[in-house]
């Protein structure tokens, strides 16, 4: 499970609006007829219209400052193997949908609780996803793509007489390239943009940063982490505890739908790995046999090797290198949500 929480963009150029993002989420309901629009949900409601929410969040933003973000943008987006464990994504995410944003409300540091009608909050269901620039297909199929892009431009040359060479040839070098090329759908080479393969169901959910009330700002953002603050003579933590918000998404997920998540797949271990890579290693090769055998192979998945040695827990032994070479490819893995947290 892969969650982000991202705030509006607030910069020359940008627009104060939600529109611009909430068009963005529209865009797989081009070409759809009414009927088969994906409409837009709350924690109450279903079949929202998208200029609705754009009112709601525009509107809700009483005392906030020119450079204050209007709303945060929070994306949910499921391993293809936690999808494949689903019955119904589109009924199942749209129910744990609703109970994420209970957690989102909890993880909110307040004078009284925080509800989840107290958030303010549409969310969409999409289907498609595509390949960015730093997903791990893309960039080993660039250095094929580069060569085919200047031995199209020699023959573009030898064509027009500007240098010798042999249209053929160059035509044959073309060929044994494209043929070569790692990743493919359906014999196509993935480029960036391209449509990707498989499940790929996921949740977007845009929230306003202040409450429904419009009265109290809910900042999620990384500069307001639970913090101890004096109000009226007492002390009392401010703040959103993100590591409380991942980890019980995370739980709600395998508890509501039995899920059985491998040691790769916890937010925990992920925490693990950020901070001790050989820690990280040490505790995956130390699993029970068949838990470890999975877990290389959803790494695996990813393009990533797993040293094929036995690491002692008392005394790790890795090269630098290695981890940092490893570390660097996870961290690539996670932006391209093929390994969840």
């Amino acid at each position: 499970m892969y969650i982000s929480i991202t705030p509006q963009k607030i910069s020359e150029g940008y627009s104060k609006s939600s529109a611009d993002f909430v068009n963005y989420l529209e865009k797989e309901n081009e070409g759809r007829s009414p009927e088969n629009v994906e409409q837009f949900f709350d924690q109450f409601h279903d079949r929202i219209d998208h200029n609705h929410v754009v009112r709601e969040i525009d509107a809700n933003t009483k005392k906030l400052r020119n450079r204050d973000p209007r709303f945060y943008s929070i994306t949910i987006s499921p391993s293809q193997r936690e999808l494949r464990h689903l019955d119904n994504p589109d009924i199942q995410l749209k129910e744990y949908t609703r109970q994420i944003m209970e957690e989102y409300a909890k993880s909110f540091h307040r004078e009284t609780e925080i509800q989840v009608e107290n958030i303010k909050y549409y969310a969409k269901i999409e289907h498609e996803r595509t390949y960015k620039g730093f997903d791990r297909q893309v960039r080993e199929n660039a250095p094929f793509n580069k060569k085919i892009i200047h031995l199209r431009n020699e023959i573009r040359m030898v064509d027009r007489g500007e240098i010798p060479g042999s249209i053929p040839k160059l035509e044959k070098e073309i060929l044994n390239l494209q043929a070569a090329i790692p990743h493919k759908v359906n014999g196509i080479p993935i480029v960036e943009g391209m449509k990707k393969e498989g499940l790929q169901t996921h949740v977007h959910i845009i929230v306003s940063r202040k409450d429904i009330s419009n009265q109290f700002s809910l900042s999620p953002g990384s500069k307001h982490k639970a913090s101890e603050v004096q109000l009226n003579g007492k002390t009392v933590k401010r703040g959103f505890d993100r590591d409380k918000f991942f980890q019980n998404a995370e739980k709600a997920f395998d508890k509501t739908f039995g899920y059985d998540r491998n040691y790769v797949e916890k937010y925990r271990s992920h925490k693990i790995f950020s901070r001790d890579p050989q820690r990280y290693f040490s505790q995956l090769l130390d699993l029970p046999q068949t838990e470890k055998g999975m877990a290389i192979k959803l790494l695996r998945q990813t393009g990533i090797e797993v040293p094929n040695i036995h690491i002692p827990t008392n005394q790790v032994q890795m090269a630098l290198q290695t981890i940092k070479q490893v570390k660097r490819a996870m961290e690539i893995a996670v932006q391209s949500s093929s390994i969840g947290i």
